[in-house]
């Protein structure tokens, strides 16, 4: 890279930093949830640009996993940060990832290498090519197995001790099956094993809730 994208990428870098600290400014705005997804501006430039898809989603995954640790503390604090807007802004940011991870490398066909691989329309790093330093790859797996159960976290801590029907349990097992599926493809490329890894993680997370919430009905 030359200097003016290095500075462009700083620059970039430090407004997601504006949002990730946007609370200290005391202005009483909820704009802070935006830093999920500004947080995929540097890091989809500096993968544009020519950079290591696996790095730039280290990247991207420790910047939300810092945004997360920002707003769980809120959470549990209980100063007006919500498990609902969380998620939201959380799943809003992936979507805008995966809509440019379909589109840069349409633009950019020299990013549709063997760093990559291509999910239906979108180019993820391919975790398990042999390219990738293996000190690199397994960093990339324990990110994303942090991300993941990071985003968990808060939803414990909203849900703790409320009356939760046993549906309401389940559907939120289902919505994890997702980024269960990934996670467990991240770490097993095998079909049966990483199926059966999800299995796995949605029954501990569906005994976890079983644990902490109620029904309403335990003194009838």
């Amino acid at each position: 890279m030359d200097i003016p994208t290095i500075i462009i990428l700083i620059t970039l870098f430090i407004i997601f930093m504006i949002f990730l600290v946007f609370d200290l400014f005391g202005r009483n705005e909820k704009y802070g949830y935006l830093a999920y997804p500004v947080a995929v501006i540097p890091v989809n430039f500096y993968w544009a640009m020519g950079g290591d898809s696996l790095f730039a989603y280290i990247i991207l995954f420790l910047l939300w996993i810092a945004t997360i640790l920002r707003d769980t503390i809120g959470v549990y604090r209980k100063k007006e940060k919500e498990i609902n807007e969380i998620l939201m802004y959380l799943t809003l940011a992936v979507l805008i990832q995966l809509i440019i991870s379909a589109i840069i490398p349409v633009n950019n066909p020299a990013l549709q290498n063997p760093y990559t691989e291509q999910f239906w329309f979108f180019w993820l790093p391919n975790v398990h090519s042999a390219i990738f330093d293996p000190a690199i790859a397994t960093t990339f797996r324990l990110v994303a197995t942090i991300l993941i159960f990071l985003i968990i976290v808060p939803l414990i801590l909203d849900i703790k001790d409320e009356e939760v029907p046993l549906p309401i349990i389940i559907i939120f097992v289902v919505i994890f099956i997702i980024p269960f599926l990934y996670l467990s493809y991240v770490w097993i490329p095998d079909p049966a094993g990483f199926w059966t890894l999800t299995f796995l993680f949605s029954v501990i997370l569906f005994v976890i809730l079983l644990l902490i919430t109620r029904s309403g009905m335990e003194t009838k």
